[in-house]
Order: C-alpha cells, then structure tokens, then sequence
C-alpha cells in the first residue's frame, strides 16, 4: 500500500502564548490516535506551533483504511425455509439487510445447529474521506482557554482563522475546515516574508517556512533562544535564572527569536529585587541578569523580539521606556509599605476573613502562634522566633507590594520584618513558611521557618476538613492536598520530629470554640497519612513495605520514614523472605488465639528446638533494645535476621497446637514473642515475596 507525509495546518491570529504548546499537543495526540484506530498506519508525527500555527506531520501515513471482514450470522437454518424449501421473510429480511440475493447467502453449521451466514470484504476508506471528520473533531476537543467569534460567522475558536492546509503528499486535501477550505498555501513571518507561500508538497513545509523568517518546531526554536540567552548572558558576565514557563510562553510569542539587552536606571536597585524580577518576568516577559558572584540583581535585562530590526537600538530604547513606570511604581509601593511596621498590619488582619466558620486572618496567625509554641515545646526548642514570626506571617497580605505582586507574599514579609529591625530568624520564617511552594520545590531552612510552616498547614487542615470542605475528587479549593505533603516533606526532609496526633489534637483545641473537631482529628491524621504514601511511592517503596508499616501506628512522621527504610533494607537480605513467611504464619495463629500469655515458661519448654528459639529470642531482645530505643531499625532488623534457621527449625520439629492446653499456651506465647520483637519496627508479615 502506497505512503505520503500528511500535512495539517491551521493558521490564525495570535495565540495565547500560555496554551499554544499544548494546543498543539493536544491537536496532534488526537488526530494521530484517530488515524491510529481508524486503521491507518504511519511512521512519525511531528506537531508544530508557532504564534499564528498549530500545525503537524504525519510520516509515511496510508492512503486507505485496510479491507474489513464482514461476517453476520442469521436465523437458524430451521426458520430460515418452510417445509417446502422456500425462503421465509426472517431469512429474505437477513438477506436484505445485507444487501445480497438470498442466494448468496452461506451456511454455518457447528455441533449445535445450521444458520445462515453472511461474509463479505468491505473496502477500506481513503484518508481524503476519513480525515475532515477527524480534523473537525480535534478542533472541537481542544483545551481551549475561551473560545470566540469573529465577523459574521459563528464559528468559533480560539482565535481567528485565517488560512487551512492539508495536504497528502503533493495533493490538496478537498475539505472545508471551520468554514475555510483547505489548501496549499501557507504564510510565513507577518513582516518578513508576509506573502503566500505556495507548498509543493508536505515534506516542503519546515524548509519553506524557514525560509520565511520561521522556525515552526517548538523545540528548534526554545532551543535557539536558551542559546542566544546564555551567549548574552556570558557576554555580559552575568548568570541567569528563569523558569521552565517562562521560557516556554516567551517561545510561544515569536516565530523569528531575536535578542535585545536593555537597562535600567541603577536607583531601582533600592527596591526588593524579587520586585524588579516579578515585574520584568510576568509583565514584561524579560530575563533579567544577575551578579555571577551574589546573585544580585544587575540593571540589565534580555528581551527576545520576533524581528530582526533595522534599528534595534529603537527596540532598545521602547523596551527600556515601558518597564520604566512599572519600576516607578513598586518603588512608591516599597516607600509606602516601609512607613507601616508589620506588627501594626498584623492587628488589621482582623478584618480578613480566613473562612467564614473559622473566623478572620488574625485569629488564625494566634492559633498558628499557640500551635507553634507547643511544637517547639514537643521538640525541645526555644519558641520565642517561632511564636513571633507566626504573629506576623500574614501581615504583608495588607502591603501595597503584595497587593500589586501576589507572588510576593511572605517575600515582602521579610523585606518589611528586616525594615523593622525583627530578628532576623523571624524574617527568614514568614517568608519560608509558605515553602514548599509546589512538589519538589525547596523547603524551609530555618527552625522558625519549619515550625511555622508546618503549624500554618494544620491549622488550615483541621479547620477546613471540620467545615465540610475537604477535597473531592480534582475539587481541592484550599489546597490542602498540597498542604499535607508540605507536612510530611518538612517533617521527614527537613527533620523535625514530633507526635502528629498530638499535634493534631492541640489544633482541634484551639478551635474548639467556633466548630467541632473531633472528627477531623482523624480525618486529617488518614489523609496525612495518604500524602505519605505517594510521597514514598515516588521514591519507589513498594506498597507493602508502607502497609508493613503503617500497620504498627507510628505517629511521628520522620520515625515512619526510619522505619521505612530500615524494612527496605531489610528486604534485601536472604533471610527476609523466610522470615516474612515465618511472620504470616505466627500471625494466623494468633488471630485464632483468643489470649496469649504475657510471658514464656521455661519449664514448660521440652523441644530442644524452643528452648533454642526462646534462648535466642531472650539474648537478641537485650541486644535489639537499645537500637530500637534509639531508632536504629535497621541494625536491629539486621540483627533479628539472625532468627532464620532457629524459627525455620522450630515449625519444622514442634507442633504449636499441642493437645496439652498448658504446653499449647507457652508456644503460642513463644511465637507472640517472636512477633513482637519484628512488630517494634514493622508487621513484616505484611511483606510479599
């Protein structure tokens, strides 16, 4: 069957930049699988984007669908003719239902009985037939941003439309596609090369548009411009830091990358440059530079035009006018905040409303400060930072900067705690205390910044989950899917080691007076909980190991990640599969042991292989208590290992359920004995081999 490169393009206004890339993504995946389902075979597909293209190419696709077999089976050969031979309506409406003399109709005949068989190849469809469907359907499932209208018609999209290609090979695709038909002529950069270009054939497309002042492949283009920052970046002596979306929208804004260095009056150095930074980069969409050796801010920045200009020091100049009056702004913000001490602002959070049962901002940031106090007493460490800084946390919320800026909640926080001579420890908190920002992202370094992070979280969570409010479904209003593994990722990453029921209960207290709690204690513990799990799994813990685990109750969070890891290792020692069995067994004896005895009587012993197995078991607990007093599990694990052959040998030579009732209770208790030595770290019992 003969192959050609289809072409697909659909040209319009310019797109939104933050939705273009996966747009396009989205276009391509859906008309690939189509294809792909449709029975067409194909090689690559290549998806294009540009400011005014979504755009793809499909290798070596089929011409047409593969032949079909069409088999049908009809009445029963019985009911399918009377007694004299002739054709009954059941078997004359079979036949032309499928469009066929009766005649020509088979027989099928089985163990069971004879029916009237119809088998036929159906021909394929061409790609011509198949593909305005699809196109159409790709379009209308898009991710769109919001759709709109335009002239007359009623078509909508995401933006206009302007031009269609489709091409197969050297062929135009007969189709209309949102009212436009479709052709072989394409456009290339809006003022470099704005005429039409004519396509010859699909494989033309990139080269052509190239040739125009274009590089449709996404990828080339980012490419070029991470290329042209760096070397301006090395030309200037500077370093750079951008974000991945940043880059990526910035992409999505040209077709033809060209580069411009600006500057800025070195005055504006004076204000918080995170300022300057928020302004540059999501107002502007520049890249500013930084000081190799500090990471200040310098007066430059890189802006990357869509066009090669005849006189770039105008660009320049443009450029530098525009983010002028912005900087003029956060300025007379920064000078207006300053003339306000934090603790001032604090006391008017009582204004804000947190959540209508839950009362305003500033009753928050007193349960946060009372919830702080009590971990750091937990933890044993000082609470003067702590409490401090979760009086004030919120307080920049009510700063003209933050105000303009959202994003610079908490970062304000610690320009204004520092204006106002704060310890600086309380400073570096309010702004860690939102940290981690998002998944992977960098956690608080400071005592007070961990505490009031984590005492911020729980608040929110006990709070909401006592409203009503807690996640449903991709429903997460507050956050607070986010706010657990925030939890759990201080906790454990950042080292902080305390009770979290306890902890939990402390903030059920605190709210006591405006809702019940009660409930959401454990609610809040399980989902925590939950979090932990994914948390794990993303550094590849197997399920069971968790279970193993979590089985035993620990509350401590960092203590359950000990654990965690200690049963890891474990695992990988030859003994751990026997043991593991050992365990699974000893565990179902005693789910069908209505009492245990507390104690093993050495009296009663008779086998050699229990008396070996309680002596064994009697040493190692001496030996294993002091590791497990100081949390090293997997040395006491390690040590436990030890047990393999004793056990191996004790089920082999004695039996358990002895008629004698006194005899039976010892070895029951024996085994209980063996149980709880493994369950002080984890119910590895649980484990699958």
């Amino acid at each position: 069957m003969s192959t050609n490169t289809l072409l697909i393009e659909i040209g319009t206004e310019e797109l939104p930049p933050t939705a273009a890339k996966k747009l396009t993504d989205t276009l391509s995946s859906f008309i690939s699988t189509q294809l792909s389902e449709s029975g067409f075979t194909f090689t690559d597909v290549s998806p294009y984007v540009t400011p005014r293209r979504l755009a793809l190419t499909i290798s070596e696709i089929s011409h047409q669908q593969p032949g079909q077999n069409i088999e049908r089976k009809g009445p029963a050969i019985k009911a399918a003719y009377d007694d004299k031979g002739e054709p009954t309506k059941a078997a004359l409406g079979f036949a032309k239902s499928c469009g066929v003399d009766i005649k020509d109709l088979e027989t099928l005949e089985s163990g069971k009985g004879a029916w009237l068989y119809f088998k036929s190849l159906c021909a394929g469809k061409s790609l011509q037939q198949v593909l305005p469907e699809i196109i159409e359907q790709g379009l209308s499932k898009l991710p769109i941003p919001k759709s709109m209208r335009w002239g007359s018609s009623d078509v909508e999209f995401v933006r206009p439309i302007h031009w269609v290609v489709v091409m197969y090979g050297s062929d135009v695709v007969p189709c209309t596609i949102k009212n436009i038909a479709a052709s072989n002529i394409t456009y290339g950069h809006r003022f470099h090369a704005p005429e039409p270009i004519s396509l010859s054939h699909a494989d033309e497309y990139q080269a052509l548009l190239l040739s125009a002042k274009v590089i449709a492949d996404f990828t080339q283009r980012q490419n070029k411009i991470r290329i042209l920052l760096e070397e301006c970046a090395t030309k200037n002596n500077a370093s750079l830091n951008y974000s991945d979306s940043l880059l990526e929208e910035v992409t999505n804004l040209v077709e033809w990358p060209s580069i411009i260095v600006g500057e800025f009056s070195k005055s504006f150095l004076d204000i918080p440059q995170e300022a300057l930074v928020v302004t540059m980069q999501d107002a502007q969409r520049y890249f500013p530079m930084f000081s190799k050796q500090d990471q200040k801010l310098l007066p430059l920045f890189i802006t990357i035009a869509n066009i090669e200009s005849t006189n770039p020091d105008t660009v320049k100049r443009g450029n530098e006018r525009v983010i002028k009056p912005r900087f003029d702004d956060a300025g007379f913000f920064w000078t207006r905040d300053k003339q306000t001490r934090l603790e001032d602002r604090a006391k008017d959070l009582q204004g804000i409303l947190f959540e209508k049962q839950l009362g305003s901002l500033l009753e928050k940031t007193q349960r946060v400060a009372e919830l702080a106090k009590s971990l750091c007493k937990q933890i044993n460490i000082d609470s003067v930072h702590s409490v401090r800084a979760a009086q004030l946390c919120k307080a920049d919320l009510l700063t003209d900067m933050v105000n303009e800026f959202p994003k610079l909640q908490g970062i304000m926080g610690r320009y204004c705690a520092q204006h106002d001579n704060e310890p600086m420890e309380v400073a570096m908190a309010i702004e860690e205390h939102y940290q981690p920002l998002q998944s992977g992202s960098a956690l608080p370094l400071s005592d007070a910044g961990k505490i009031v992070a984590i005492c911020d979280r729980i608040d929110t969570m006990i709070g909401i989950f006592a409203t009503g409010k807690k996640p449903s479904g991709v429903k997460d209003p507050y956050a607070l899917r986010r706010a657990a593994l925030g939890v759990v990722r201080i906790s454990i990453d950042g080292k902080v080691d305390f009770d979290l029921p306890a902890l939990l209960k402390q903030s059920s207290q605190l709210l006591k007076n405006k809702l019940d709690t009660s409930v959401a204690e454990h609610e809040v513990f399980d989902f925590i909980l939950e979090r932990l799990r994914g948390y794990f799994v993303d550094q590849d813990i197997e399920p069971d190991t968790f279970e193993a685990v979590r089985s035993v109750k620990p509350t401590r969070l960092l203590d359950f990640a000990k654990r965690i890891h200690a049963v890891q290792k474990f695992r990988t020692l030859p003994e751990s599969e026997s043991l593991a069995a050992a365990n699974k067994r000893i565990s179902n004896i005693l789910k069908k042991t209505t009492s245990v005895n507390s104690t093993v009587n050495e009296s009663l012993l008779t086998e050699i292989a229990e008396q070996e197995l309680f002596n064994q078991i009697t040493n190692l607990a001496k030996d294993v208590a002091p590791k497990f007093a100081a949390r090293r599990y997997s040395n006491a694990l390690t040590d436990l290992a030890q047990l393999r052959p004793t056990i191996d040998q004790f089920f082999d030579d004695v039996m358990v359920m002895d008629e004698n009732e006194q005899i039976r209770n010892n070895r029951i208790a024996l085994i209980a004995s063996v149980n709880q030595l493994f369950s002080t770290v984890a119910d590895i019992s649980l484990l699958q081999s």
